[in-house]
């Protein structure tokens, strides 16, 4: 994502000085609460996600690696983000096309095509819960990543970012949930993990954010383990979260977090979404 450096050895820091111990205060859908947006991904096989909900962003070069010296050219090609026909969408990270000669940020072209999807201008979360069931990609190089960015119109970070959920590389097992903002952002930024039962690759989980007025607390299936507030940032001025969000899917290849990939790398390397739904107050 956005100039991750050192970002594993922060996100312990934040720990050890914020405390990411069990955490309570998570604001779960109601009984019977309906989100007010939400996407299944019904449809045939093969199928693009609906344009009404999604915008698929494309390319490399332009984007200086997506500020993470990454080695995926972004398509919007059905074999890197289409429907599966029994409800899921794919996002698939795979080997560039011979001949294809993919502009990158670097001197060559990049080895790898993968898909970057977004709500922006289409869905966004203002107050609420997100939550999005998913099975990601794990291996050596990977950086599978669900994600908000605020709509306030200012330059990064003081967009306002909020991880839901990295896996990152070699740590197939340990999710990574973190904030950015104006004073806390690239290896600065703040968050907290959790460990999964198995690889990330071997199950679904729900990952979720409840983003409540001055509160943010993140959890895996239903379990809290990271909460922030305005008194844990550097200057409580700079928290920039009571906006509209929206979402963002994708799946990174090499950069400066996690490293790059290597020969034990499984690809096609797959997110499979079951879903999303937004719940509480927003637009969609």
């Amino acid at each position: 994502m956005n100039r991750r450096v050192r970002l594993a050895l922060a996100l312990a820091l934040s720990g050890l000085l914020g405390g990411c111990g069990p955490v309570t205060d998570t604001d779960a859908p109601r009984a019977g609460e309906e989100p007010f947006w939400q996407d299944e991904f019904d449809g045939p096989a093969g199928r693009r996600p609906a344009g009404r909900s999604w915008n698929t962003e494309t390319g490399n070069r332009d984007a200086e690696g997506w500020g993470n010296n990454e080695l995926q050219y972004y398509t919007d090609d059905p074999a890197n983000s289409a429907l599966d026909g029994t409800g899921h969408l794919l996002i698939s990270a795979r080997p560039a096309p011979a001949g294809s000669e993919l502009p990158c940020h670097t001197e060559d072209f990049c080895p790898w095509t993968s898909a970057r999807l977004t709500t922006e201008g289409k869905a966004a979360l203002t107050h609420g819960r997100v939550e999005v069931r998913a099975k990601l990609p794990t291996g050596t190089g990977l950086l599978p990543a669900v994600w908000m960015l605020g709509d306030n119109g200012i330059e990064w970070p003081g967009q306002g970012e909020i991880d839901i959920c990295e896996v990152a590389g070699g740590e197939p097992r340990t999710v990574y949930g973190t904030a950015h903002g104006p004073t806390y952002f690239n290896e600065h930024g703040i968050g907290g993990s959790t460990t999964l039962p198995a690889d990330a690759s071997r199950a679904y989980h729900v990952y979720a954010v409840d983003k409540q007025p001055h509160r943010i607390t993140w959890s895996v299936d239903g379990e809290p383990y990271f909460t922030l507030t305005p008194s844990r940032l550097p200057r409580a001025r700079d928290w920039v979260f009571e906006q509209d969000m929206h979402l963002l899917l994708n799946v990174a290849v090499g950069g400066d977090w996690p490293g790059p990939p290597d020969a034990s790398t499984p690809f096609p390397a797959t997110m499979t979404v079951d879903y999303v739904r937004f719940y509480g107050a927003g637009r969609g």
